[in-house]
């Protein structure tokens, strides 16, 4: 296998807070921020409303990311579209969000709840999205069921600690791509992920002495708050 380096851009995860320019996090101003930037990708997140609409939210509750309060799973979309999710922005929908990065940037799609991959895959393909498409899950069984919907789909599991075998779990799952938290990735282990052909992501240096001890031990791609540091 011929190990690819490093993307030079990185991959973007704007935090809430207003990093790289102040653009509040799963936001299509976000989304536009991360093109100027020069990101190859933006990672969002994926979660259901009550009444079946697909929204780009972090958090199970509102209350972090909008000046509203309350579960995302029990809130209608109009209700949602009424809050703030920072600087007058609002929740998108997975639609509107598959349309602003069409042809400008590829999208990491992270499925937070069960029960979202088959609806998820649908309406990523009903869009005639153009650009890389990576889906990213804790939960095994979405990927595996976005798997069944596309087996060519490109499916990252992420990891908060390594199992025991990572390198059989992904593998097992035949997942593309494993996650690693940061702080957790070494070089053997990044190597072994390698040699079982899985491509490695490491989620969220921000400082620049954190990021440039990812380079060197070899990642393929780099998901931080700030890309300019990559």
């Amino acid at each position: 296998m011929t190990k690819e380096r490093p993307p030079t851009r990185g991959v973007l995860r704007i935090g809430h807070r207003g990093a790289c320019g102040h653009a509040s996090e799963n936001t299509l101003r976000s989304i536009d921020k991360a093109i100027r930037l020069g990101c190859d990708m933006i990672e969002v997140d994926v979660q259901r409303t009550k009444d079946g609409h697909l929204v780009l939210i972090h958090d199970l509750r509102v209350d972090r990311t909008t000046n509203g309060k309350g579960l995302v799973a029990e809130m209608d979309l109009e209700d949602l579209r009424k809050l703030d999710a920072g600087g007058g922005e609002r929740i998108p929908t997975l639609e509107e969000a598959l349309e602003a990065a069409s042809g400008r940037i590829g999208l990491i799609l992270e499925v937070k709840a069960e029960g979202l991959a088959y609806d998820l895959y649908s309406i990523v393909r009903a869009s005639g999205f153009t650009g890389p498409i990576l889906y990213a899950s804790f939960l095994p069984d979405e990927l595996q069921h976005l798997l069944r919907a596309d087996p060519e789909a490109r499916v990252m599991l992420l990891l908060k600690r390594p199992p025991k075998d990572p390198v059989a779990q992904a593998t097992g799952l035949h997942a593309t791509h494993v996650g690693l938290r940061f702080d957790t990735a070494t070089k053997p282990l990044v190597t072994k992920l390698h040699k079982a052909r899985l491509k490695v992501f490491v989620y969220t240096p921000n400082k620049r002495k954190d990021i440039q001890r990812m380079r060197a031990v070899g990642v393929d791609g780099i998901i931080s708050n700030f890309p300019d540091r990559v």
